[in-house]
């Protein structure tokens, strides 16, 4: 794809500019509207003007000829012969701008007026002295129809300017709708387009971001294919390559373990037997210092063991807390299986379980899940003081089921609970009398949550100490 051979910036430069460009485009087209609108609102008011004005005119000039034609009768004097003349003049220019300028008027009017004022001007120009009353009355008769005419050529003006108003007004209407459907034509297109870049764009994106995740999440058996820009399809490669290197370090981990493990656990079992030997005083009776510290050896090769096998159990885990065999589950009877597979232990120390709440079930590894809260259990009853009482709650709320483990013990130091869920890491309040621990139990309680796509949180308590398990129903 041609996209795809250009960078996330210029690709977004693109679309702002392409978007710029479009509404630009709407808003010049807007602007030459309205400019023409103006353009023919300027033109309609002259030719209203001009028609008023020239109406006008016509209508003085020709009561200016009646006056003239009328003292022309009169006093006989050619002057006012020549003042009809001028009016007559100035008249006919008026009628003409008139007539260009109501193209759908009645040619009929303007043919009577020229019609009646040429008759007008022909009886001022006979010379019939003796017939004056005569010609008079021809005077009257033709100069009479003038004024009716004028009244229907300014009826006809008026008709004209709300023609063109109306014409005017239709066109704005039109205009305007033009002119909305193309800014919400250009608003829905540069939303459709800022949405599909926008999406286009946030894909890779949401690639990187899940690929960033599975690498947190030590999952390396997906190959990372960022698609997009050719800047973010790099950082994919540089990815993926950052993956099969993780993947090939964690084999090598896996590896030196094992062999590491191996290598240690056979002359560790020799140094056990023969420490053992000792004990039974198979070399000799010992005295009681050497007894003594043939005890100390034994302690401390089976610390050791213990401590090897700790660190394969958690090397296991981490492997199985990926491979999920989902089903099912009914978490109430899970947990109270769990705790009836630890009674002999809590009974020992003289501690009580309860169980409170119910949930429906939820599709989860029931294998992983009991051994987590196998761990939080077991955590518990090292910690609790003889008689105490673990409590454990069951709920389900917003979609995610919740279990809440509450013991009695001394609780976790402020300085522990940032630590607390790390491998091998073991926090300074420890039960008096008791050996250490190997630290895994709840980092593997935290790998097997997190695998569901849950959260374990140590939650703040004035005493014991409050664990919180959150998986959702549905993933």
């Amino acid at each position: 794809m041609m996209f795809s051979k250009l960078s996330f910036r210029q690709l977004l430069l693109g679309v702002f500019l392409l978007i710029a460009g479009l509404l630009s485009a709407a808003s010049l087209h807007a602007l030459w509207t309205l400019d023409r609108l103006a353009a023919h609102s300027r033109d309609s008011g002259r030719h209203a003007i001009a028609l008023t004005q020239n109406v006008q005119l016509l209508a003085e000039r020709s009561v200016a000829m009646a006056r003239s034609a009328r003292q022309f009768q009169v006093l006989d004097d050619p002057a006012f012969r020549s003042r009809y003349a001028d009016a007559w003049r100035d008249a006919g220019v008026a009628l003409d701008a008139v007539a260009s300028g109501l193209p759908r008027a009645p040619a009929a009017h303007f043919a009577d007026w020229r019609r009646h004022s040429d008759e007008a001007w022909a009886i001022l120009q006979a010379q019939q002295a003796g017939r004056r009353n005569v010609r008079q009355a021809a005077l009257t008769r033709a100069l009479a129809p003038l004024p009716a005419i004028n009244e229907e050529l300014a009826d006809e003006v008026k008709r004209e300017v709300d023609r063109r108003n109306g014409e005017l007004l239709a066109e704005l209407e039109q205009r305007r709708g033009v002119l909305t459907g193309q800014v919400l034509a250009s608003i829905g297109l540069a939303a459709l387009l800022a949405g599909g870049f926008g999406l286009w764009l946030a894909r890779p994106l949401a690639q990187i971001e899940t690929a960033i995740d599975r690498l947190g999440e030590n999952r390396f058996d997906h190959a990372i294919d960022v698609r997009g820009p050719s800047d973010l399809r790099r950082v994919g490669q540089q990815l993926n390559w950052l993956r099969q290197r993780l993947a090939d370090l964690e084999a090598d981990k896996e590896r030196f373990l094992r062999h590491i493990s191996h290598e240690l656990k056979t002359p560790l079992a020799a140094l056990r037997e023969g420490v053992a030997l000792l004990e039974d005083g198979v070399a000799g009776t010992l005295s009681p210092d050497q007894r003594e510290i043939a005890g100390i050896l034994s302690q401390n090769t089976a610390s050791l063991q213990t401590q090897i096998e700790a660190l394969l159990r958690y090397n296991a885990a981490t492997f199985d807390a990926h491979h999920l065999q989902r089903q099912s589950t009914d978490p109430a009877a899970l947990l109270r299986e769990v705790i009836a597979s630890q009674r002999l232990q809590w009974q020992a120390g003289g501690l009580s379980v309860d169980v409170a709440g119910e949930a429906r079930a939820i599709a989860l590894d029931p294998d992983k899940l009991a051994v987590a809260l196998g761990n939080l259990l077991s955590n518990a009853v090292r910690f609790s003081p003889p008689g105490g009482a673990i409590h454990f709650t069951l709920l389900k709320t917003g979609g995610r089921l919740r279990i809440d483990c509450i013991d009695d013990g001394p609780g976790v130091a402020p300085g522990d609970s940032a630590h607390i869920f790390e491998p091998f890491y073991q926090g300074v309040r420890q039960p008096a009398g008791a050996r250490r621990g190997n630290g895994i139990g709840l980092s593997i309680v935290h790998e097997y949550i997190a695998a569901h796509g849950g959260t374990l949180q140590l939650l703040p308590t004035s005493s014991g100490a409050h664990f919180r398990i959150e998986i959702p129903y549905e993933i």
